[in-house]
């Protein structure tokens, strides 16, 4: 018979600092794969703490206490088999790393500290943690196994120096944030390793969402030569047990279970919807509330809402104007019904009468304009606030990309709220997604299935109705040359001359690329939302608020 040893791959949604909740799910995974004959049960990068901890790192007492949490698990964890769990370590002379705790007969048996600290897009890797030198495999039973943490795998040296002293098979414990179509790349940098090393390589991956970064799992396991052997979910939790079996060419994985992973639509509105889930049970909140327009934007906003925490949980409220046409009255409340959510109308007209009243001796001999639109954006943004104090239902924003990129929002007024699930989300995109909603529904959706966006919200013209006959084309380009400008302009960081020998018009260009440099203070106040490109509005993209700097091609 050939020598066998089991690992139990546990793919789980840690929350950041809750040290003894975490540790709670290192237990349970730990019994489950004790209770299957594991040799080693396995958790990601980070995992008592977190991911990602950010400046808290920093705190000493929040680094002991994750030391001792990872110390109570090896004495609970000391009688069946190895745990594997990572966590902050702080050395003697101070410095602060990343590491993969190995613990065994109730003590810390191994640590493993990252090399390659990542210093881009969300990861600020190298303010937090000191890299260590690299090191060797972790001996557990009849198998050497390297243990290159997230990054460390992402380049040769580290796996092809475990393989060097000795390693028979690659454990990659992750905190690797989705983006779309992540997947493939995670895919082809963990082919190589095998290629590279001729070892069998385990990619795990953690789940669950923080502040703006959902982390997708999709935990996988490659044989040498890059032959998948398992595949665990995406944007859920899982725990498979895998076998590996020595033989005459060494270490190899046998097959397991291959989960298919959904197209990118797909995976960018679960993202949306884990992300809001995850953001009001990890902040304590149970419900949420938000404007609903009649327009397409609150109504997907709304769509995600019901199906991260169900159609009970969902305030919407119609708070309509002298402006406010009777289509948008209609379409609000069928969305709503579709949904199941419930509906209050509120008139901000008395409220906007009183406002203006107040404002006439101080605005006397000045035309209405702009002034007067954005006086009923925030005097809805009062409206919600209030019930968000009364009833403790966390408001949620409902601006798309396209429309925080430029600034076509009112801070202090539709931009109000604590969370907005398409902050990352172009409006071209918006309409893709509610199309795709409607002809879909999964099991991890709490809303109900069928057409809860009405057709009529998505056919017709985007209007913020501030302003009679107002819409969205009157101060923007359309939507399609927008977002393609934009995605130029923030997702590529091209030039203007770029963008305009792809057919654009330079006047249009330098306008948007104008909007968008003076919108940068409103950005800098805004909601966090899920994270669904390499270029969301936050980490991603970093820009300063005082910025005179222009394009002069």
């Amino acid at each position: 018979m050939p020598q066998t040893f089991r690992i139990t791959l546990a793919q789980l949604n840690p929350t950041l600092g809750d040290l003894s909740g975490n540790a709670g799910k290192a237990r349970d995974a730990w019994r489950q794969g004790r209770d299957a004959g594991a040799d080693l049960v396995a958790l990601p990068e980070m995992f008592v703490t977190g991911y990602q901890t950010q400046d808290l790192v920093h705190k000493p007492v929040f680094v002991a206490e994750a030391l001792r949490t990872v110390e109570a698990l090896a004495r609970d964890c000391a009688d069946g088999p190895a745990l594997s769990i990572g966590g902050p370590f702080a050395t003697p002379d101070g410095k602060l790393h990343n590491t993969y705790f190995v613990l065994s007969d109730g003590r810390i048996d191994a640590m493993t500290h990252k090399f390659f600290l990542p210093n881009y897009n969300v990861f600020d890797e190298v303010r937090l943690f000191s890299r260590d030198r690299m090191q060797g495999p972790v001996a557990l039973g009849p198998i050497r196994i390297g243990m290159p943490v997230c990054e460390d795998a992402w380049y040769p040296d580290v796996p092809e120096a475990m393989a060097e002293s000795g390693a028979e098979a690659l454990l990659v414990p992750n905190g690797s944030p989705y983006f779309r179509d992540k997947s493939e790349v995670r895919l082809n940098v963990m082919v190589a390793r095998v290629v590279e090393t001729g070892l069998p390589a385990i990619y795990l991956n953690m789940v669950g969402a923080q502040d703006d970064q959902v982390f997708d799992g999709g935990s996988f396991v490659l044989n040498p030569g890059g032959e998948m052997a398992l595949k665990l979910p995406v944007m859920e939790e899982a725990i498979a047990h895998l076998d590996l079996e020595q033989g005459d060419g060494g270490w190899r994985a046998v097959p397991g279970a291959i989960a298919a992973h959904p197209d990118a639509w797909e995976q960018d509105y679960h993202a949306m919807v884990l992300s809001l889930r995850d953001y009001c049970r990890k902040t304590g909140f149970r419900q949420v509330l938000l404007g609903l327009s009649g327009g397409i934007d609150s109504a997907l906003v709304a769509t995600i809402a019901a199906d991260a925490l169900g159609p009970d949980n969902v305030r919407c409220v119609m708070l309509p104007s002298e402006f406010t046409s009777a289509h948008s009255l209609e379409d609000a409340a069928a969305c709503a019904r579709a949904l199941g959510t419930r509906l209050d109308t509120v008139s901000i007209g008395a409220a906007k009468s009183a406002v203006e009243e107040t404002l006439a001796p101080l605005f006397a001999g000045t035309d209405p304009g702009l002034t007067e639109e954005n006086i009923q954006s925030r005097l809805r943004g009062v409206m919600l606030m209030a019930l968000s104090n009364k009833f403790g239902e966390m408001l949620l924003t409902t601006g798309n990309k396209s429309e925080v990129a430029v600034g076509y929002a009112t801070i202090y007024g539709d931009m109000a709220g604590g969370y907005n699930p398409i902050k990352d989300l172009y409006k071209t995109r918006v309409f893709e997604t509610c199309r795709w909603r409607n002809a879909n529904h999964r099991d991890w959706m709490m809303g109900p299935a069928g057409e809860v966006i009405p057709q009529r919200i998505i056919d017709k013209p985007p209007s913020a109705e501030l302003r009679a006959d107002q819409k969205d084309e009157d101060s923007l380009p359309p939507y399609d040359v927008l977002d393609d400008i934009l995605e130029g302009l923030v997702d590529r960081e091209e030039s203007v001359a770029d963008i305009v020998a792809r057919g654009h018009d330079r006047e249009t260009v330098k306008k948007v690329e104008g909007l968008l440099y003076v919108s940068e203070y409103k950005r800098f106040q805004s909601a966090p939302g899920a994270r669904l490109t390499q270029k969301a509005f936050w980490l991603d993209r970093r820009y300063p608020i005082v910025n005179r700097f222009r394009d002069p091609t």
